[in-house]
């Protein structure tokens, strides 16, 4: 086995268990707590923690897509913020959300949280910062130490790719905001409005950059896109269990059985892996259901989106925005086709996510009954009631309080979830409704001899993208 070989395995090994051992550090507390607390931590340490998660966009295109512009980046650009970290941590790992305002119930919720200990903590921020040093060093051995002066183009682009959306609220105190503030957002306010027409702009604008790049350019972009979402969405984790998100505040809200939680890997692992099947389920299912959760976002009474610039809203935005884009533009630039029969494994895919997000809301809603800390145990109006709980909680003005059964502890209503699944498989077809619409105007907008072109062209992708 030559070198070069040698190296390319050590690269893909390296970051893979890299990425892993990142996934399992949002699991802790201070990994994004840190960032909305510049006057509580080291600046120096805080702004190294944000670039070095550049690396987490930068390495696996540099490595798993041979882009030599990231790899160019990552080999010169991490490896300083690598060892300003080790060298300025402080108090980053005794951090706790625990405070002497903490309530018996923060307790408990702490006592769930921070399930990953200390030296765990250490041991694997560590570990993870020697991988990065080990990749940036196999890329020079794999490159060569010249570079490409216009590949550091895309650093600021990759530094703000992954921003961490909770920097904002060094700048305001949202306790001091009233209920009834212009900047609080709720439904059909106009900061609703403002993100219906950012997902809109955002999915037409990245269309119009990428439809005259050729196929390889647009999939390379579509797969940064699916990277920057995830990075994104497990930033979720971290502030869930520190600051809390919306109105959740413990690991259990992090597992994905929310239609949008889960429609981020489908839709991301469709770009990256290309699969006819995860691409018809990404277009079917999650591109309905992310319009659907941004056309309304729930009872207000049971959400709390905070302001404008809070990090529940550019959360909310970014994601669902990358989440809409990913799952409609590999068929609105021809690298897939949807067809009537691709419906069948999504309709049945969807089914299932309705049962099994039934299953686990009412578990964890009924073993939360039971969590005990300190001699306290959770009192009713303090039980866990995840975003994958609208199995039990029925945002509609109509109740389906017919056919009851038990999970554990919780009841729940058989024709509630029927007419659920049934009311979001409505969606779902007015949406690919609307799709055949658009491709039957663009026909005519189109001359016939482009028709063609453009059938053959998604036809051709088709064959390409079968499993």
């Amino acid at each position: 086995m030559n070198l070069k070989r040698c190296t390319d395995i050590a690269l893909k090994v390296c970051t893979a268990a890299l990425l892993v051992i990142a996934l399992v550090l949002t699991f802790t507390v201070s990994d994004y707590y840190i960032f909305n607390k510049f006057g509580q931590y080291n600046a120096a340490f805080i702004i190294s923690h944000w670039f070095k998660k550049s690396g987490l966009l930068l390495l696996p295109l540099a490595v798993f897509y041979k882009k030599r512009c990231c790899a160019d980046i990552a080999k010169y650009f991490l490896p300083v913020f690598v060892i300003i970290s080790c060298c300025t941590f402080g108090s980053f790992f005794e951090i706790t959300s625990v405070t002497d305002a903490s309530s018996p119930s923060d307790k408990v919720y702490a006592s769930i949280n921070e399930f990953i200990n200390r030296p765990t903590n250490m041991s694997l921020f560590f570990i993870l910062c020697a991988l990065y040093i080990i990749d940036c060093g196999l890329l020079f051995l794999r490159d060569g130490f010249k570079v490409n002066p216009r590949s550091f183009i895309y650093l600021p682009i990759a530094i703000l790719a992954v921003m961490p959306l909770n920097i904002f609220e060094n700048f305001f105190d949202i306790n001091t905001i009233p209920q009834d503030s212009f900047l609080r957002f709720r439904n059909f306010t106009v900061w609703h409005f403002a993100v219906l027409m950012i997902v809109a702009g955002f999915t037409v604008g990245a269309y119009y950059f990428l439809k005259n790049k050729n196929s390889e350019s647009q999939k390379s972009f579509l797969v940064a896109g699916a990277v920057i979402l995830l990075i994104q969405y497990h930033s979720k984790d971290s502030v869930v269990m520190g600051d809390g998100y919306n109105v959740y505040h413990t690991v259990f809200a992090c597992i994905p059985l929310f239609i949008c939680n889960i429609g981020v890997y489908m839709a991301s692992f469709s770009v990256i892996f290309r699969k006819r099947v995860l691409y018809a389920i990404s277009f079917f299912v999650h591109a309905a259901g992310a319009l659907t959760v941004l056309i309304y976002l729930g009872r207000d009474d049971i959400s709390n989106y905070g302001i404008f610039c809070s990090y529940s809203i550019l959360y909310f935005c970014l994601t669902h925005s990358l989440l809409f884009a990913l799952s409609v533009l590999p068929s609105a630039l021809g690298h897939y086709k949807f067809r009537i029969k691709d419906c069948i494994i999504p309709l049945i895919y969807y089914c299932g996510v309705i049962i099994v997000a039934t299953v686990a809301s009412g578990l964890v809603t009924s073993a939360s009954m039971g969590f005990t800390y300190d001699g306290y145990t959770l009192q009713e109006g303090e039980w866990l009631y995840p975003n994958y709980a609208f199995t039990q909680i029925n945002p509609l003005p109509i109740p389906f309080n017919y056919i009851p059964f038990r999970i554990w502890k919780c009841e729940f209503y058989l024709s509630y979830l029927i007419v659920l699944y049934l009311v979001y498989v409505g969606l779902f077809w007015i949406f690919t409704g609307a799709y055949y619409a658009f491709l039957a105007v663009r026909k005519r907008i189109f001359s016939p001899k482009s028709a063609v072109a453009v059938e053959a062209e998604a036809a051709a992708s088709d064959d390409k993208n079968e499993d």
